[in-house]
């Protein structure tokens, strides 16, 4: 396939790249729910295609201002996911090497203060951090820098306490923080019936890799935020059993198979999208965008013959016509959309040899003609007269 030709190590490294980048993009908006817009700007691409190809030039003139505009458009619709996309972008060229892994007393020390505040429907928010830094989501609040322990959790969670309707971030086995607002989340569909603590643990749990434990001051129930997604649980007393495997999952030593694995298995659909994407936009505007010739033998047509005449025969046939233009026009291009029309006005005067212009060979837009072979066709025509029959001129 031409379009192939000098495929190499660095096309391959480009398309990778660009698939990461699409990846990212549709996982960050099919998470914030624009599959509905993104769908409709797809529809107005297809349209735009389908219009070019069937030569509807107004159509098309009319959407190309409007795919002028496009850039504006989409970050004015997706302004908040953008936003959310490239703190995204930044948290990972930020990660940490390794996070503060809790010790397991730390651990049970959260389990028995979450448990003791639901049964005492105290409400609370703890933030154990990851690999991603959260200080760029955290505003305010009071440094602590204490040991995690029961007694401590519960004292700032107190409902007299100055920064009990806070959170408290803890990293590795320390309170380095208490009383700090999050940001909050816009994913009223699992924010339904829930209070100003669970938007807030969902909101950094969709910027960064932290787990966010909520107990509910009015429900007395313990929720996990964790990834994007937030879960309550049954009863208190299952934060034993959910919480740790949570906390150590981020640290256990996962082989390389595996990893892989797990890489290949989640989310295949919009990777599969991805990589199709890429590809196609490759094709179209790498390879696609070189100028390339191809030859063509097109017939010859002739149209405006003046009443009275008919035409016997046109020699040649057919002519040799070479387009150029860049390989993505000719890769949907119909060769029986292509032809050399001729006006035979001037067969009245007596003309009988034409000249072959580049203006009448019928092409696609984008392409142009470069040479016809040979310039000149001859019409052999039949006139007809009334009564008398028929005069042949040649």
């Amino acid at each position: 396939m031409r379009l192939l030709d000098n495929f190499g190590m660095v096309d391959a490294l480009d398309i990778v790249f660009v698939s990461l980048a699409l990846y990212v993009g549709i996982v960050a908006l099919r998470s914030a729910r624009a599959g509905p817009a993104l769908g409709g700007i797809g529809i107005l691409v297809m349209a735009y295609l389908g219009a070019r190809q069937l030569g509807m030039q107004l159509t098309a003139w009319l959407f190309q201002g409007f795919f002028a505009v496009l850039v504006i458009v989409l970050v004015v619709i997706f302004q908040s996911e953008l936003r959310r996309l490239f703190e995204r972008i930044a948290v990972v060229g930020l990660r940490r090497g390794r996070a503060d892994e809790p010790h397991p007393q730390t651990a049970d020390a959260l389990v028995r203060s979450a448990i003791e505040l639901a049964r005492n429907r105290e409400g609370a928010l703890i933030v154990v951090c990851g690999r991603d830094p959260v200080e760029r989501y955290v505003e305010g609040g009071i440094l602590l820098g204490g040991q995690v322990s029961e007694a401590l959790l519960l004292s700032l969670f107190e409902k007299h306490s100055p920064g009990h309707d806070g959170a408290v971030i803890v990293e590795g086995d320390q309170v380095v923080r208490f009383g700090a607002q999050l940001p909050l989340s816009s994913d009223f569909a699992q924010l339904r019936r829930r209070g100003t603590r669970h938007s807030a643990a969902l909101g950094l749990a969709e910027r960064c890799d932290a787990v966010c434990l909520v107990v509910s001051e009015e429900r007395g129930q313990i929720s996990i935020a964790r990834e994007g997604v937030l879960r309550g649980l049954e009863k208190p007393e299952d934060v034993a059993v959910e919480l740790p495997p949570l906390l150590h999952a981020r640290e256990s030593k996962i082989g390389r198979r595996e990893l892989v694995w797990r890489a290949l298995r989640e989310r295949w659909v919009e990777k599969l999208v991805a990589i199709g994407l890429a590809c196609f936009l490759w094709i179209a505007f790498v390879p696609g965008a070189q100028v390339d010739e191809i030859s063509y033998d097109l017939p010859v047509a002739v149209d405006n013959l003046p009443a009275g005449y008919v035409l016997d025969k046109v020699d040649p046939p057919q002519l040799e016509v070479t387009l150029s233009g860049p390989r993505r026009r000719f890769i949907l291009l119909d060769q029986k959309r292509l032809e050399v029309r001729l006006d035979g006005f001037l067969v009245e005067a007596g003309r009988r040899s034409f000249e072959v212009p580049d203006e009448a060979v019928v092409h696609p837009a984008g392409l142009k003609v470069t040479s016809v072979t040979p310039r000149r066709v001859k019409l052999s025509v039949r006139r007809t007269g009334g009564e008398g029959g028929t005069e042949t001129q040649g």
